[in-house]
């Protein structure tokens, strides 16, 4: 059972999402950085699929009732265990009564903490994910609160051990990091600046040469009112090239719609489930989990790749996290 002692900034219970339900109106929601996430999962035995706790900016404090095996992945806030720093991307067996906090922001936005067992809250619609404006998923719906426990699943036999083995040398530390992690050719580089790959939209031929042209080859900056619905973004203003209306249609994570006002938004987890606003790209799945970590202010440019080269990255990326998976297991065998 986990304790949260301070509930941090938006700290929530997320998951992969609930697909398949949008033609209900229901969002699909989930991490907003699905790498991260999925890491950090792999990392204590995990599948992909079990709920992890996502926060953003500040970090929460968690107090650990049971010996646990836990992983950090995402945005570097600083965490640390009863004071004494701990490391991301990699797999942490801490004691029971082991207190982890947060502190300032190194790099990124949000982070990802799993536990071996995953987050044990209850399905909603096939997902554990948080939907708070539903009220729907996580602990009762909505953002964790200072007092709040939450229990975690049964963790795998592989896992137990591991952390069962790494405890016995932990001796008076309440806690012990494993000597290995991700390979740095695994582990993303967060900046206040990122290229981001970008299909064209399937209303992109109703924007003048210019604003094409702008979108492309312009930057743009994450306005401050960006949040986990979508992503507001600053820059040089896109016109369509004559007034044209739009019927709503389904609208996908990485679409990015343009209001009237010619300032596009980015659409993440938390998306809609249809929208009427012209899309004039769609940013590559492979490359959400980036933006998830963008603040406010970061600059994004927009690099055009076809459907079939965005495809080949995420099956290179899935190819990457199998292997990852592997590579974990051999481990934490000893192999």
């Amino acid at each position: 059972m986990l304790m949260i002692e301070k509930p941090g900034l938006q700290t929530s219970v997320q998951d992969l999402g609930r697909p398949g339900f949008q033609q209900f109106g229901v969002v699909a929601g989930g991490a907003m950085d699905t790498y991260a996430h999925r890491v950090a999962n792999l990392l204590v035995g995990n599948s992909e699929t079990c709920a992890s706790i996502e926060a953003a900016l500040a970090g929460p404090t968690i107090r650990f009732e049971a010996d646990s095996l836990i992983a950090l992945a995402g945005g570097d806030l600083s965490p640390g265990i009863d004071g004494k720093p701990v490391p991301m991307w990699r797999p942490i067996a801490v004691k029971a009564g082991a207190v982890l906090t947060f502190g300032q922001p190194v790099s990124g936005w949000r982070v990802y903490i799993a536990v071996a067992g995953g987050i044990d809250v209850p399905e909603v619609m096939g997902s554990r994910s948080t939907y708070t404006k539903a009220r729907i998923g996580g602990l009762e719906g909505r953002c964790l609160e200072k007092g709040d426990t939450l229990q975690t699943g049964k963790p795998s036999i592989l896992a137990k051990h591991w952390a069962e083995k790494a405890l016995s040398k932990a001796g008076d530390r309440k806690f012990c990091a494993a000597d290995w992690s991700v390979s740095d050719e695994l582990v993303p580089r967060y900046g206040n600046e990122a290229e981001i790959r970008m299909m064209k939209g399937p209303q992109h031929h109703w924007f003048d040469g210019e604003s094409r042209s702008l979108f492309f080859n312009g930057t743009f900056t994450v306005s401050s009112e960006s949040d986990r619905m979508g992503y507001r973004l600053k820059g040089e203003t896109l016109r369509l090239s004559e007034p044209r209306e739009l019927l709503s249609e389904g609208v996908v994570a990485g679409a990015v719609q343009v209001p009237s006002g010619g300032s596009p938004i980015l659409l993440m987890a938390d998306r809609q489930t249809t929208g009427g606003y012209p899309k004039i790209g769609q940013a590559a799945t492979v490359d959400l989990p980036l933006v998830a970590q963008m603040k406010p202010g970061a600059k994004l440019r927009f690099r055009e790749v076809s459907v079939e080269e965005a495809q080949q990255l995420l099956m290179q990326q899935k190819k990457e996290l199998a292997e990852l998976k592997l590579a974990i297991e051999l481990k934490m065998k000893g192999v």
